[in-house]
């Protein structure tokens, strides 16, 4: 190169000029020619990559009606200045990359020619090159392969993040200065692709569920509805396995709005159930971009269309108004059971800090160690009258609703071994292994399908153990090993366990008959 100075910066006060120092084959000449444009910007640009600089395209120039391009510019990168918009508003700032380099190729295409020569070649530069150990670091010397935007929709179709993507790419090539691109590349690449998908949801999702239809004999039930706009307003849907699942299951379902998994912030609301072998199942799935009661009634009423079997016995939920009225209306058999969890993780909330440390024992043994409603009624008040909380708003609301929340008034009725929501949203944690808050709407339901999937598996898997094992009894009873036939091992576990703790009780015949006999 000729001249030189000791910074980086744009020189042109001075008048220094760069000259390249590459190899004369790999140098473009003026009458050099190519059978296309792209052939004559990859020889520039590579005649860039070695000399230290970055290439783009510039002005363009088209023949009669537009329909060929007869004159094209590729120009250094730092080509043009730097102007400042003082009407648009920056969330950045960035620095500035031009100083007015005039290094450049031109290409045209003569009258009757079916290549491209270059007619000029402004070889000189305004600043120092780059060095080669930063130059793939160049915009045009960045690239994502095809073979590589496939990988890298595999990897995020399993929740990937972008930085992960990048250090396994960074493993396969061998060094992060051979991978050909940067992380922003990949952070743009699914920008643009999800840009195109943007404001296609409704047609995206329907066109899916329609297929899913299909291809399963309309056993799959769905129901979207839009705001005019081609965005959803909500959507609800349950495939085969689920519908069939609610026919044996359906006793008591879980519900809960609380899981964003999306751009738009809509609320995913699952409806959950529990298999015969104490695991988690999703009977159906819900999008809200409203939580109003019209919202959940629609829900409720979509549920009931899809599923077979009436109405469930119970229905646990957090505490929310619109929620409650929703069920009243359109499941008014249905016993409305508040989650317990969610009521009782908020006493240190509504009670002063003080007052929680030195009763909350209290507040859990009227709670958790009463057998009767007699009993909690007197606890409670006891503790709420020591206390001095008589009239206290928040506690005087949930002594109203102890129905629906208090487990010494809520026994009678059939819950799976769920009291709380708590379950829906154990479910949460097990789905957000597989979804983004990023995600579009058809994104979303593709891996959500991929973890509904992994969840049916561990279902098969019990499945499996059961046909294939029989159960140790522990105690030789005979009713021990007749249940060993009759439950799941997961269920007769749970049975055996309270059985083994029940022979330090005295029995007491009450009655008997040909089918049963009752002790006390």
């Amino acid at each position: 190169m000729s001249g030189g100075s000791e910074s980086d910066d744009c020189v042109t006060a001075n008048g220094m000029v760069y000259i390249p120092e590459v190899r004369n084959e790999e140098t473009p000449t003026v009458g050099m020619k190519f059978d296309s444009l792209d052939l004559a910007y990859n020889f520039y640009n590579r005649y860039a990559f070695l000399a230290g600089f970055g290439i783009r395209l510039h002005s363009s120039f088209r023949g009669t009606y537009k329909k060929e391009i007869l004159r094209k510019e590729f120009v250094c990168c730092k080509q043009g200045a730097y102007r400042k918009d003082e009407t648009r508003e920056r969330k950045r700032q960035r620095g500035i990359s031009r100083c007015n380099c005039k290094a450049k190729i031109v290409v045209v295409k003569t009258n009757g020619s079916k290549k491209y020569a270059i007619s000029l070649f402004a070889e000189g530069h305004n600043h120092k090159m780059t060095d080669s150990e930063r130059v793939h670091l160049l915009r045009s010397h960045r690239r994502i392969s095809d073979s590589t935007k496939v990988l890298t929709k595999q990897l995020g179709s399993v929740n990937i993040p972008i930085h992960q993507k990048v250090s396994i790419f960074e493993v396969q090539s061998g060094g992060m200065d051979k991978i050909d691109f940067i992380k922003k590349d990949i952070y743009n690449l699914e920008c643009s692709v999800n840009g195109k998908l943007r404001n296609h949801d409704v047609e995206l999702v329907t066109e899916y569920f329609m297929a899913e239809q299909k291809k399963k004999n309309e056993a799959f039930y769905f129901k979207i509805e839009g705001d005019g706009e081609d965005k959803f307003s909500r959507c609800f849907w349950a495939d085969a396995t689920s519908r069939r699942a609610y026919r044996l299951y359906g006793d008591v379902v879980v519900f809960d709005t609380t899981f964003n998994t999306n751009r738009y912030d809509l609320k995913f609301a699952p409806i959950l159930g529990v298999n015969n072998h104490g695991q988690k199942i999703v009977l159906a799935c819900t999008f809200l971009s409203k939580e109003t009661t019209e919202s959940f009634i629609w829900m409720f009423e979509e549920f009931k269309k899809a599923m077979q079997g009436g109405e469930p016995k119970t229905i646990i939920t957090d505490q929310d108004a619109a929620i409650t009225r929703a069920i009243s209306i359109a499941f008014p058999t249905t016993f409305h059971r508040l989650c317990i969890w969610h009521i009782t993780s908020k006493f240190h909330v509504k009670l002063p800090h003080s007052a929680y440390k030195e009763y909350w024992r209290e507040f859990q043994k009227a709670i958790w160690d009463t057998d009767n409603k007699d009993e909690f009624d007197a606890k409670w008040n006891i503790v709420v009258t020591k206390a001095g909380f008589t009239d206290h708003q928040w506690l005087s609301s949930m002594f109203d609703l102890r129905e629906s929340w208090v487990p010494a008034y809520a026994r009678d009725f059939f819950a799976a071994g769920m009291s709380s929501s708590q379950r829906a949203e154990g479910s949460h944690a097990f789905f957000k292994q597989y979804i983004s808050r990023r995600n579009s709407l058809m994104d979303f339901i593709i891996r959500f399908e991929r973890a509904l999937s992994h969840q049916r598996q561990k279902e098969l898997a019990a499945d499996h153990v059961d046909a294939f094992e029989v159960a140790q009894c522990i105690l030789p009873m005979p009713m021990n090993k007749q249940m060993a036939t009759l439950y799941t091992r997961a269920m007769f576990q749970k049975f055996e366990k309270e059985l083994i703790q029940r022979t330090a009780c005295f029995l007491e015949l009450k009655t008997e008959d040909a089918s049963k006999v009752v002790f006390n």
